[in-house]
């Protein structure tokens, strides 16, 4: 039987097996009915030409966001009537994933404290529990649900609880669809293009007697203004941008998150110089992929440009950014990290895998010899301040022992300070969910288990090279080697523990490299 459901999810399939480069142009949104899919003049055009094709960015209006103030003060009035006994209602804001979701997370925390509420950490302490979620991997999905499913008795013995979803996940229509028919103790649940409307949808949740589901199939907005509560007093998020256009096949993200959107340099500036002012001293541009920002701006700004504005700010701050793709990654945004005092000496470039085949399965958009060029050059400019890590999965569908060697292969020549390493987790929707994957679980955590010793020996040796070596750390917290140690980050993302009171906290310290371990070093207190 003819289902058009089922056609939606098989019809990227479609264009990735025909090889079709385009994929990204033609199959941007979640609607089948996207004006772009019908558009001849994609098909005339190389995969370049159809990137460039303008996108239509919506900015929030002054107007729209006054109308969440004026929610806001809806909300504030309605709680301090409902609770006018007590103290004030707290809220639970869980957050899953990546630093999007964190600030995606600091925003809705800086809506609720508008609108009354204080915070807990105590999910049967919150009048109000909101899970921002990531579709990544199964394995966070799986722990939303079992989170989710642990609150049914505590909104069911407390009926004015508020449990709400938000973030990625919601943003699939068969989670969403999950959501209504599997826990209908969840009140609220809206997606990733509508955080800034939090005031109005929780008044809607706390006013009406239904659920409120609203998960637009829009390719995204730019809120400005929106309030922000940070979670630390030094260290901030500063997105950049939003979405991805890349396409890779194992990805779920542009789905959910939409078409590249940039905001304007002078928005990202005025928050930055804020940011300076309040004394932040770690401040990392967040983006999907970073390497992509202002190519949708007229006229276009390129990230370097961008990093340059940055760091010509006045202030002694550090910035760092994530995350690249090596497609994007240029000669030019290597040469401004080696040239700004103020961009930290840390590459975050992920390469996924060592063979050419399985790249191109993913849909990557380089070679092996490309990446490796990329930080051949990187480390010529830099030297040895240059820190690199990188992302990879494990058994990819297809991909053979032989070719994941080859990954083992580029973690020796490469030698990274760390990896994030991930078995292969199937997304639906996307291309690679339908292809075949004959190699067990089992054996994918066999390869991990080797791919693991061997970084496990790289990272050691690369720390080595830093012995008795001072650098300039920010000291971000409590460190885990032992009760009295604090934990710092060179410019190049390595953590130095040392021993040191909470005063030197979010501040800048020369520290002395007394013992290189696995992942960390020892360190001291540079001597005066």
């Amino acid at each position: 039987m003819f289902n058009l459901y089922n056609l939606y999810y098989k019809i990227p399939f479609i264009i990735y097996i025909l090889n079709i480069e385009y994929i990204d142009a033609i199959w941007y949104n979640t609607t089948m009915w996207n004006p772009l899919l019908w558009d001849r003049r994609l098909c005339t055009k190389s995969a370049a030409e159809v990137n460039n094709v303008a996108v239509s960015t919506k900015r929030i209006t002054a107007d729209e966001l006054g109308t969440q103030q004026a929610y806001t003060d809806r909300v504030k009035a309605l709680l301090k009537k409902r609770y006018e006994n007590a103290a004030e209602p707290l809220a639970c804001v869980v957050t899953y994933g990546c630093q999007q979701n964190v600030a995606d997370s600091e925003h809705i925390k800086g809506m609720l404290e508008l609108m009354g509420y204080g915070f807990t950490e105590d999910r049967q302490a919150a009048k109000l529990v909101i899970f921002n979620t990531c579709a990544v991997r199964e394995h966070a999905e799986d722990r939303v649900f079992g989170n989710v499913g642990a609150l049914k008795k505590y909104k069911l013995a407390n009926p004015d609880v508020v449990i709400a979803l938000c973030g990625c996940m919601m943003q699939q229509k068969h989670i969403a669809e999950k959501i209504k028919t599997s826990f209908p103790f969840v009140d609220l649940v809206f997606g990733t293009h509508v955080v800034h409307k939090l005031p109005e949808l929780l008044y809607m949740a706390l006013t009406q007697r239904k659920r409120v589901f609203e998960l637009p199939d829009v390719d995204g907005v730019i809120a400005e203004g929106v309030p922000v509560k940070r979670d630390n007093d030094r260290k901030a998020w500063l997105p950049i941008m939003y979405g991805c256009n890349n396409f890779c096949s194992y990805c779920v993200v542009p789905y959910v998150r939409g078409r590249e959107r940039s905001r304007l340099p002078e928005d990202i500036e005025k928050e930055f110089r804020q940011l300076v002012a309040e004394g932040y001293k770690e401040i990392t541009l967040l983006g999907q992929n970073v390497n992509s920002y202002g190519k949708d701006l007229t006229p276009r700004v390129s990230f370097a440009a961008l990093l340059r504005r940055m760091n010509a700010i006045e202030g002694d701050f550090r910035i760092r950014f994530m995350t690249s793709h090596p497609k994007d990654c240029t000669k030019e945004l290597l040469e401004t990290m080696a040239q700004c005092d103020k961009v930290a000496k840390h590459l975050h470039l992920p390469f996924q895998s060592g063979n050419d085949r399985v790249l191109k399965a993913m849909n990557r958009g380089y070679t092996r010899e490309r990446y490796c060029s990329l930080i051949n050059y990187a480390r010529e400019l830099m030297g040895d301040k240059l820190s690199v890590t990188s992302d990879i999965i494990v058994g990819f569908p297809g991909e053979t022992y032989e070719e994941f060697l080859d990954t083992v292969s580029l973690v020796k020549e490469l030698g990274a300070t760390g990896l994030f390493t991930f078995i292969y987790s199937p997304r639906v929707g996307t291309p690679a969910a339908a292809m075949d994957d004959p190699v067990s679980y089992e054996d994918k955590s066999l390869w991990l288990r080797e791919l693991l010793a061997v970084q496990e020996q790289v990272s050691a040796e690369q720390l080595q090279q830093h012995a008795g070596k001072t650098f300039k750390c920010f000291v971000y917290g409590h460190g885990k080697l032992g009760d009295n140690y604090l934990a710092a980050r060179t410019d190049g993302n390595l953590i130095i523990e040392f021993v040191g009171g909470e005063r030197l906290i979010g501040t800048f310290q020369n520290l002395t490299v007394t013992e290189p371990l696995t992942y960390v070093m020892k360190g001291e207190l540079e001597k005066i």
